[in-house]
């Protein structure tokens, strides 16, 4: 996870906003009996106990090392990023597509639609206002690469769930309009749970890929590549180092296990060799503050 992008930060406007939406959108539900606004409703509530989740991952991650767990419970902010997206996909996605179908096959006029579209313009601002929040912390990560690129490979999972949500949650917004509008033009509720089924639909796909950069991280996915290069470019620059054989990682949330293997120049004394290790495992971690863990092993051969 790289350092100077603020999670806490980003989950906290998410959670303010998809809480006041969810009010909104509860409220309008039930005064226009919209089905693709009561998808929208269920997407909010969900957001916001997923948000709750990514705060109690972010607060078991902090937990101190045991001889239990080694090397920290740093993994545990994957594990609840994977749940938020088990949750969106069946609470926010399989909810919706239900509602949608079962609007299609008993489907009833919109009722007051004022207040539906009057409650979307505001979700509409609030969303914005968290997604704008999300992208700055975004921006400290990704450098010049793209979105997509950043998504495909952060190491940090409860931004990455963050940003996946607001992006989802401005699309779905657009797809209940649309919906509504579209029943108002044409006096037929259908367009109200065919925009139902698709905001689900929506929420299954980000779901899906949420989940996905979430598996490869609970597996055990190392830093970076750049950044591992960046590792590999400093140790080999050392005097101290004739070699860098191999070089091994670990992302544990915020924190790196490396293990390095390298042939070593030739000291002529064992008290010396265990000197430039110390010296060349000192520079490593001034360098990349997030490892706290280094194992060093002199070698000949990988």
């Amino acid at each position: 996870m790289a350092h100077g992008a603020d999670s806490l930060r980003s989950i906290l406007y998410a959670l303010a906003a998809n809480f006041a939406i969810f009010l909104a959108k509860l409220f309008a539900a039930i005064f226009t009996g919209s089905g693709a606004m009561l998808a929208e409703a269920v997407h909010s509530l969900a957001d916001t106990g997923n948000q709750g989740l990514l705060l109690l991952g972010l607060r078991q991650a902090k937990r101190p090392p045991t001889p239990d767990y080694p090397l920290g419970h740093g993994k545990e902010i994957y594990f609840w990023s994977f749940i938020v997206a088990l949750i969106l996909f069946s609470m926010g996605g399989l909810f919706s597509i239900y509602e949608g179908y079962h609007k299609l096959l008993h489907p009833e006029p919109l009722k007051t639609p004022a207040i539906a579209l009057t409650v979307l313009l505001f979700s509409l601002g609030a969303e914005a206002m968290s997604l704008w929040g999300c992208v700055r912390e975004v921006n400290k990560e990704r450098g010049t690469h793209s979105f997509v690129h950043w998504f495909r490979t952060t190491r940090n999972s409860a931004l990455l769930v963050v940003f996946g949500e607001d992006i989802a949650a401005l699309l779905g917004l657009g797809v209940a309009a649309a919906a509504i509008l579209l029943t108002l033009l044409t006096a037929n509720p259908v367009y109200d749970a065919l925009g139902s089924m698709a905001i689900g639909l929506l929420l299954v796909t980000v779901a899906f890929f949420i989940g996905v950069e979430t598996k490869s991280l609970l597996v055990g996915q190392g830093v970076d590549p750049a950044i591992k290069q960046q590792m590999v470019t400093l140790l080999q620059q050392r005097s101290e180092i004739e070699t860098v054989l191999n070089i091994l990682t670990l992302q544990l949330g915020d924190d790196v296990m490396v293990a390095i293997k390298a042939r070593m120049t030739t000291t002529g004394s064992s008290q010396q060799l265990v000197a430039d290790i110390n010296t060349c495992e000192q520079a490593l971690k001034a360098a990349f503050p997030q490892v706290q863990w280094l194992f060093f092993e002199p070698d000949c051969l990988d």
